[in-house]
């Protein structure tokens, strides 16, 4: 049985669209996994009956605090034990979830990963990492897009072997290739930080290196199955994929690859590098960004990726 915790409360269209990801969702999972909601109970029941939906569908536990998005992360996991967040990662922690996810408040998430599942012994700092698509077809794997602004080169090196490990059992991917993101293919161009990782990257056994990669590399049948950079630029490279979309949709222009760079179409990014299965989505995830976070948590449990992490390290 697997168990995957959902926080209802969570993100700018919370509770509803929540809901609403979570009923679509059935259709897409198994008999043997199930959807815990986390929340309110009364408003999840009421939105259940609103849509005609069988409560009996998912297990709903009820919480009677949220964690608003403007709220203070540290002091309000402190302060809000009963809040969805909070909740969901004390289960986590039990034992009575295989995985969590949230589309709320980004840095009490990150806080309740510090605070109860921990970070995995020997990784020096956790990741989000994220998908990016291909036009041949395929995905990448992009990291860190946001956690960590300012890397060292051992840090970035750990980063490829984080990205490698989930290429290689989320995607299915044998012998990722590892690429590091710079402003040049040369290894003397770069920050110190990047030139010291290069150096690091192309002398570790464990890594299917390939060198640098610019930025013009990125989503074409060129970039490696793994891009490796800092959590500034990976943050800029995630938002401006996001912006040529909505500049697509503007213009009332439809292709299926920029289709594919639509947030919604992701779901969510895993947090990389600590004891459990952790999903955050985007704070402004409607129904169907909100549905493939859920599913997008449960490959990343069938894939048992923290644990492989766990081994690995």
């Amino acid at each position: 049985m697997m168990n995957i915790g959902i926080d209802v409360m969570g993100g700018d269209y919370a509770p509803d669209a929540v809901i609403e990801g979570s009923v679509d969702s059935l259709g897409h999972i198994s008999q043997d996994e199930t959807l815990v909601l986390i929340g309110d109970e009364p408003t999840i029941l009421r939105k259940l009956e609103d849509m005609k939906a069988a409560s009996s569908m998912f297990r709903i536990v009820h919480t009677s605090e949220v964690i608003e998005m403007a709220d203070h992360p540290a002091k309000a996991f402190s302060q809000k034990k009963d809040s969805s967040i909070a909740v969901g990662y004390t289960m986590l922690k039990n034992g009575q979830l295989d995985g969590f996810c949230s589309a709320g408040n980004t840095g009490a998430m990150l806080v309740g990963a510090s605070y109860t599942v921990n970070v995995i012994p020997g990784v020096f700092r956790p990741a989000l990492a994220t998908l990016l698509p291909c036009v041949d077809g395929r995905d990448s794997v992009i990291l860190d897009v946001g956690l960590n602004p300012d890397c060292k080169p051992d840090v970035l090196l750990q980063y490829g072997i984080l990205g490698s490990l989930y290429a290689k059992f989320v995607l299915k991917i044998d012998n990722p290739t590892i690429g590091l993101l710079n402003i040049g293919k040369e290894e003397t161009k770069g920050t110190p930080s990047v030139k010291a990782a290069y150096e690091l990257m192309k002398e570790h056994p464990g890594l299917n290196f390939i060198g640098n990669i610019e930025g013009h590399d990125m989503f074409n049948e060129n970039v490696p199955d793994v891009v490796v950079c800092d959590g500034f630029v990976g943050n800029i490279v995630l938002k401006e994929a996001e912006a040529i979309y909505f500049l697509f949709k503007k213009r009332n222009l439809s292709d299926p690859f920029f289709d594919r760079l639509n947030y919604e179409s992701i779901g969510g990014t895993p947090i990389v590098g600590i004891n459990a299965n952790v999903v955050i989505g985007h704070g402004i995830s409607k129904r169907t960004a909100i549905m493939n976070m859920i599913l997008q948590t449960r490959d990343v449990v069938r894939a048992n990726l923290a644990q492989k992490i766990i081994e690995a390290i």
